[in-house]
């Protein structure tokens, strides 16, 4: 070890890793420099527990174990071995588990018990005189050190700052008849000095009126054109000015990579189903609509539901089919064609459309599921569980991956990166809502992703923030 490493480990300044923080990234020990980082006991047994785990969290377990292994060859482990030379002399030391722990169990819960020594451990290093912090993702074990007087922080590499969040738009008030008088050429002087990524919006409205507005999109190169209202199959049209964006960046071939943030009932996931079937069933500007979520469930996981793989499926894909038997309840006048219906079922149709009464609205349901299953049988969509994306090449496809805020950054880079030419990939979630334990707002794929492709030509982001479901559904979501 060189006087440098010698030097980090007199300097007592230490930080203590927690078993979540490894689990997000496993490369976390080269994130900190010119000090010592260590790994409690207690960590390497939960990863020896996880790396058995199918998915994400077993590869990144059996990573870090791999990187341990890489780190003993250079020397013993307890006490201390040098990182690599980026770490401007940073020192690995594992620690033994406590003999004893001193706070008090009410509960004997084996995680209670695994956080607590993690703790203990990283207590007992201050008592040696260290300065020490320990970094967890885990905001309860967090609190519980603060408690007891130990700084406790957040693992935050990568991660997004909350309120620099990238919207893809920005609003410019003016006055009401520089607005009317607005062209191409004076815009920029409109927006002044603030800087604009490829494919950003800008909205120039009234100073008097809000909703009396004017949209434009940056593309680069000083240059913008105005985004004007866009109706799909006469049935279909943007709500409001943050789905216009949607509906503007959704149309465009050129853009590559979308990613749409937002809360529920803001029209994500209409909106991106919608044009994904316009551009493959009407347009046929792609060979298939593919359509894929994560399997991370509120209650039981896809094993414990009904049925085979499909019929799993079909339960996991529920909110996919309530929307497009909803655009096909819009729009079941024009289906035949898109579809490709012979004269036939044209004729069985058209019968079945003289019954009245209560037979019409059997008959529209019926047509509103046959419509999902045909487009399936025709090729024209696809809905499949995102494990099976690993190590697939997809050409010309307008894929959706839906609820990507429960995705990690390293998901979402092996997703995206299976798009082959001509493919449009659209990630869409709310990054307010989070089923993973170990992801938040700053660090999941969603809002990870979005930050790292701001400026990139090829890349769009909208978040909306304007639901449009019910009266009561939007109620419901700001008082309870």
């Amino acid at each position: 070890m060189t006087e440098q490493h010698q030097a980090v480990l007199r300097a007592n300044r230490v930080f203590v890793l927690d078993t979540n923080v490894l689990i997000h990234d496993p490369k976390a020990i080269f994130a900190f420099h010119g000090v010592v980082v260590c790994i409690p006991f207690m960590v390497l047994e939960e990863l020896d527990t996880l790396k058995r785990e199918a998915g994400e969290k077993g590869h990144n377990a059996r990573q870090s174990i791999r990187l341990f292994d890489e780190m003993r060859k250079k020397g013993h482990l307890g006490e201390g071995v040098a990182l690599d030379h980026d770490t401007e002399g940073a020192v690995l030391r594992i620690l033994k588990n406590p003999e004893q722990i001193e706070f008090t169990l009410l509960q004997r819960d084996i995680h209670e018990i695994k956080d607590n020594a993690i703790i203990q451990t990283a207590v007992n290093l201050g008592k040696e005189g260290n300065k020490v912090t320990l970094v967890s993702k885990d905001i309860n074990v967090r609190i519980k050190a603060d408690t007891i007087g130990l700084d406790a922080e957040d693992y935050t590499k990568g991660s997004v700052d909350y309120d620099k969040l990238y919207k893809g738009w920005i609003r410019v008030a003016l006055p009401a008849n520089d607005l009317r008088q607005m062209t191409l050429k004076n815009i920029a002087g409109a927006i002044g000095n603030q800087q604009l990524a490829t494919n950003e919006f800008v909205i120039l409205e009234s100073q008097s009126n809000e909703q009396n507005y004017r949209l434009y999109r940056y593309l680069g190169n000083k240059s913008f054109k105005e985004v004007t209202p866009i109706s799909l199959m006469q049935s279909f049209s943007a709500k409001n000015v943050q789905q216009l964006m949607a509906l503007d960046l959704l149309l465009d071939d050129n853009v590559k990579l979308l990613t749409l943030l937002g809360p529920a009932g803001t029209g994500k996931t209409f909106l991106t189903l919608l044009v994904g079937l316009y551009k493959t069933a009407y347009e046929h500007a792609y060979r298939k609509l593919m359509v894929t979520r994560p399997v991370i469930a509120l209650g039981a996981d896809i094993g414990f539901l009904p049925g085979d793989v499909q019929e799993k499926l079909h339960y996991w894909m529920q909110p996919v089919h309530d929307n497009l038997e909803f655009i096909a309840s819009k729009m079941l006048r024009g289906t035949e064609q898109m579809l490709g219906m012979g004269s036939n079922e044209k004729k069985k149709k058209k019968t079945a459309d003289q019954h009245k009464g209560h037979q019409d609205h059997d008959r529209q349901s019926h047509h509103e599921n046959r419509f999902v299953e045909q487009l399936q049988r025709n090729g024209f969509l696809s809905l499949e569980a995102i494990t099976y994306m690993r190590g697939r090449s997809i050409p010309y496809q307008f894929v959706f991956i839906d609820e990507v805020q429960n995705l990690t950054p390293h998901e979402v880079k092996t997703i995206v990166s299976r798009a082959g030419e001509g493919t449009k990939v659209i990630l869409a979630g709310d990054p307010y809502q989070i089923d993973s334990p170990y992801l938040d707002f700053s660090s999941n794929g969603l809002t990870v992703t979005t930050e790292k492709f701001k400026d990139q030509s090829l890349f769009g982001s909208v978040f909306l923030e304007i639901s449009e479901r019910s009266e009561l559904a939007k109620l419901a979501a700001e008082i309870l």
